[in-house]
């Protein structure tokens, strides 16, 4: 009897295992058909006889992205939607471009963790730790450093030079997804409840209804 326990534990860790993961590819490659109207988790395959070069390609991470916005930050992204390529693998890269103290906000990546190194300049770059403990592990980070940040987590950057910086990014999903928490809260169609949010951030609701209206 214990020894079918043990068994059936086996089972279920190896089962949950298997299935925290995106599944692997069973063929050489599975390029996203943007033009298909078939329902799939993803995207639906492209002909493999209509593949080409051009599907595994893309070029613009060698130009700075425009930071002119509040922010002060312009994130260029290679992912499925850009390399249809990138269909079932698992991977995407970002180029983020910050101005002079700029940011790029507190979000999540729902779907993905992400590896992000310094290519230039000098960034405070942090994350922080679910409920309850809420805890802030942040580092400053220079030209050549790495620093990971686990999926689902908020995260943020911060530009702390007085010149242009400049980092790529890789995530471990072909679509990662970001939910910028600021946009998602008070820039929500329609509207969170005012009085929801004065009870949540607990300040009055005017306040709530000046930050909506910058979002």
């Amino acid at each position: 009897m214990a020894s079918q326990f043990l068994l059936l534990a086996f089972l279920a860790i190896t089962c949950s295992v298997a299935i925290a993961s995106d599944p692997s590819s069973l063929q050489d490659f599975c390029v996203a058909d943007p033009a298909s109207s078939v329902p799939v988790n993803g995207h639906a395959c492209k002909d493999p006889k209509l593949v080409g070069a051009n599907d595994f390609f893309f070029s613009g991470l060698h130009l700075a992205g425009n930071t002119s916005n509040p922010a002060g930050s312009k994130v260029t992204p290679a992912t499925v939607t850009q390399i249809p390529g990138l269909n079932t693998f698992g991977i995407s890269l970002v180029r983020i471009d910050y101005a002079p103290m700029g940011i790029n906000p507190p979000h999540t990546h729902p779907r993905a963790t992400e590896i992000l190194t310094v290519v230039e300049g000098s960034l405070e770059v942090g994350f922080v730790t679910s409920n309850p403990e809420n805890r802030l592990i942040s580092k400053v980070l220079q030209k050549g450093d790495v620093f990971v940040f686990p999926v689902g987590l908020a995260h943020f950057q911060h530009n702390v030079w007085n010149s242009n910086a400049v980092a790529i990014a890789a995530l471990s999903s072909q679509n990662p997804g970001a939910i910028t928490l600021a946009n998602a809260v008070f820039g929500s169609k329609p509207d969170i409840s005012a009085d929801v949010l004065a009870k949540a951030f607990q300040v009055d609701k005017n306040i709530v209804f000046n930050f909506q209206e910058k979002f």
